[in-house]
């Protein structure tokens, strides 16, 4: 993977705190992973305070996306295989 900026994304949600950041994964997707911390998308690390969820839907990875500065996104990725398959691997499915 590359940088967001290089990607097809959307923007889910801006300026959100990280609680209200899960609870849109959790509403937006069809599988949620509960990330360790320091875990990286896109060769950087997702920040935030655990639990640090990810969701997947359509072959889409959805987590949040911190840019200091800017604040705490909700982003939607179009993502290659890869990219989920290392979600999968790493993470831990919660219910939603």
């Amino acid at each position: 993977m590359g940088c967001l900026e290089n990607m097809k994304y959307e923007i889910l949600a801006r300026n959100c705190s990280f609680k209200e950041a899960r609870e849109l994964i959790r509403e937006n997707s069809s599988e949620v992973y509960e990330v360790p911390v320091g875990f990286k998308l896109l060769d950087k690390v997702i920040i935030g305070i655990p639990p640090i969820l990810v969701g997947i839907k359509d072959n889409k990875l959805i987590y949040t996306y911190t840019k200091p500065c800017h604040g705490t996104f909700i982003v939607v990725v179009d993502d290659d295989p890869e990219g989920i398959a290392s979600v999968v691997k790493s993470g831990k499915r919660i219910k939603k």
